[in-house]
């Protein structure tokens, strides 16, 4: 008897598990809030790790499509001062295990692999409860419910699954990041695309940074870094465009014309992006029928792994799943062992990189760190 898999949220970790679960013929089917798949912007790029994010992609049979999707060239990075001086660069070689691909075309390989209706849109939950016996009904904003008897909380930071394991709920990292775009920059925008070059570009002073990505096309995404309080983000009035961009970048006065552009040249408004974490060691107890992959399971503060563990999660759970077709509490409980450590491990490793970040240092430790993690990547 290979029980039918309930899935809440249609982000990478919930495709990610439905897919091997489509794999190994398990049935599963995936309630998501937004109304369709181009319901909302999926985001900018996401680097894709061979020791993580990709083994999810090789164990969802889908290595030939991912790799159709990998933006040459975009693995090349450069950390710069505020004066525009490059004191870091990478090229990228081909042979790098980040391969970056842009987070919506990820999303749509996945769905695409799916069988029709697999995917439920505009099921927004509002709640979830034990009826006993590892059953759990989920409701929906509509007044709509559903039971189940293996339910997968996929559904994020504000997860409506976690309360049923865990009463840990995220908060506050003390950073924020502000995203805005540039388009067809190398023509519009040229100093800006110099500086950021063929790939990712981080510009670090004490307090603050800008984060650059050039995504497909010639199209630049920025991240501004912020390490500021949220009342300090209150005080800004985000649905005026030119006041808050004008803010923004007041906190980058002195710095050079070809990074302050990224941000006050934008072609989009300012979009604020307040970062939130769990406990490094989030974890629950066993309970029968239901568990959590990626955000809902471990937020963490922004680490590049965040996608990667994710995808990770929902490909190991459908493997254990497939393992263990006739002792789901088995498979829970593999999985879960796993995961735990896995997740506090990249967790932790984030501790204490607000010093490299944003520290009087800065960008120097940054330019030290990452000299010395290439060193390390060249000897073995």
């Amino acid at each position: 008897m290979r029980t039918p898999v309930t899935i809440i949220g249609a982000g990478l970790g919930g495709l990610t598990l439905a897919r091997v679960l489509h794999v190994h013929g398990i049935p599963a089917t995936v309630y998501e809030a937004e109304a369709s798949a181009t319901a909302r912007s999926q985001g900018g790029m996401l680097d894709i790790h061979d020791y993580n994010g990709q083994l999810a992609v090789r164990a969802a049979g889908l290595m030939d499509e991912f790799h159709g999707l990998v933006l040459e060239g975009r693995q090349a990075m450069r950390v710069l001062d505020r004066e525009g001086t490059v004191l870091f660069e990478k090229a990228d070689d081909g042979t790098g295990g980040r391969p970056e691909v842009q987070r919506g075309e990820l999303r749509q390989m996945l769905l695409d692999s799916l069988p029709d209706g697999t995917v439920r849109w505009g099921h927004k939950v509002s709640g979830a409860r034990a009826l006993g016996d590892g059953r759990h009904e989920v409701t929906f904003a509509d007044g709509g419910t559903v039971v189940t008897s293996l339910l997968v909380g996929a559904d994020g930071a504000w997860s409506r699954v976690r309360p049923l394991l865990s009463t840990a709920t995220p908060e506050y990292t003390g950073l924020s990041f502000v995203e805005t775009y540039l388009y067809d920059a190398d023509t519009r925008h040229p100093a800006a695309a110099k500086a950021v070059g063929g790939g990712s570009m981080m510009a670090h002073a004490p307090g603050r940074a800008i984060h650059a990505h050039r995504e497909s096309g010639d199209t630049l995404h920025t991240y501004v870094l912020l390490p500021r309080t949220q009342d300090w983000f209150a005080a800004i009035d985000f649905t005026d465009a030119a006041a808050a961009t004008e803010r923004i970048a007041r906190e980058f006065d002195g710095w050079v014309p070809e990074l302050t552009a990224l941000i006050a040249d934008a072609d989009t408004p300012p979009v604020l992006r307040p970062h939130y974490a769990l406990p490094i060691e989030h974890r629950w107890d066993r309970v029968p029928g239901v568990t959590l992959v990626g955000d809902a399971a471990h937020l963490t503060a922004p680490n590049g792994e965040g996608a990667n563990l994710a995808m990770l999660d929902g490909a190991e759970l459908g493997k254990a799943l497939a393992t263990h077709p006739d002792d789901v509490e088995a498979a829970l409980a593999e999985y879960e062992r796993a995961m735990f450590p896995r997740s506090a491990e990249v967790a932790a490793e984030g501790v204490g990189s607000d010093e490299l970040m944003f520290g009087d240092d800065a960008p120097h430790g940054l330019v030290s760190a990452f000299s010395e993690f290439i060193g390390k990547d060249h000897a073995q």
